[in-house]
């Protein structure tokens, strides 16, 4: 099994019907770089709604899309800066159409009053992976001669040695 690294995307785009398809397939490229392929099209349908809505009822098309992905979740986050914009009215239909596709969403305000929309994706059970490498094998760097192939008096004194009997008797 692949090990998983924690991965980060942040893109700032202002929002027009062209930028819509483009944002989708750079979202794509980047999942599909993370080796997330399975998660692209449920990622790219949730991100173009969100953007279509945006684009069609936002005074500011300016926002920010952020994807964060973990080993086991991927969170895609939109941001946007209209503050008129109000999910539960505007962009209901979009919410229940990514409540419905995605494992997990949400919607929070920020300092300056605008808000972020974002959802989850989590990856299967074939398709986790753990974000801890595992411990690498054993490996014998140093080759030791079998006891048995070197001679009774060479062992006898290597221990005499060691425990300094050779050193008293003399």
């Amino acid at each position: 099994m692949k090990t998983a690294v924690p991965c980060y995307y942040h893109l700032d785009v202002e929002v027009s019907p062209e930028r819509v398809g483009q944002v989708s397939r750079i979202l794509a490229a980047h999942l599909r770089y993370w080796d997330l392929e399975t998660l692209v099209t449920p990622v790219r349908h949730g991100a173009e709604m969100l953007l279509r809505a945006i684009d069609e009822h936002a005074t500011d098309k300016n926002i920010s899309i952020e994807m964060w992905w973990n080993g086991q979740h991927l969170i895609t986050a939109v941001g946007d800066n209209d503050r008129a914009l109000r999910p539960d009215h505007e962009l209901r239909a979009c919410l229940r159409h990514i409540a419905l596709t995605s494992d997990g969403w949400g919607c929070c305000a920020t300092e300056s009053g605008s808000k972020v929309i974002w959802f989850s994706q989590r990856a299967r059970a074939g398709e986790r992976a753990p974000l801890v490498p595992a411990a690498p094998a054993p490996s014998l760097r140093e080759a030791r001669r079998v006891p048995r192939d070197v001679p009774a008096t060479a062992v006898a004194q290597a221990a005499d040695i060691r425990d300094g009997v050779l050193e008293e008797a003399r």
